[in-house]
């Protein structure tokens, strides 16, 4: 039986990132739905924002400036857990202005 990934949202509730770790966690349970066994919001303090899936850190504010997009950790776990999946528009290049 396989074991399906668990994703977890560290976020720091000192700066109010409430909304976009529970923003990150919908874009990823609307695209993943039942292929994923949880994903858990963990609120911390010290200006964290940690995405990672069993574990494995896949996305760290500090160290990788900023936040990232939705279609990016999106891309993240696809890699991660689904490789063979396609993602639809987000795989698309984005075309140049």
């Amino acid at each position: 039986m396989k074991t399906l990934p668990v994703v977890t949202i560290t976020y720091c509730s000192q700066c109010n990132w409430l909304l976009r770790a529970a923003w990150m966690s919908q874009e990823l349970l609307s695209t993943f739905s039942t292929d994923l066994a949880q994903v858990t919001l963990i609120p911390a303090t010290g200006g964290i924002y940690q995405i990672t899936v069993d574990d494995q850190l896949i996305w760290d504010r500090k160290t990788m400036g900023g936040f990232p997009d939705a279609a990016e950790i999106k891309r993240r776990v696809r890699s991660q857990c689904f490789p063979e999946r396609e993602l639809g528009h987000i795989d698309k290049p984005r075309s140049e202005p």
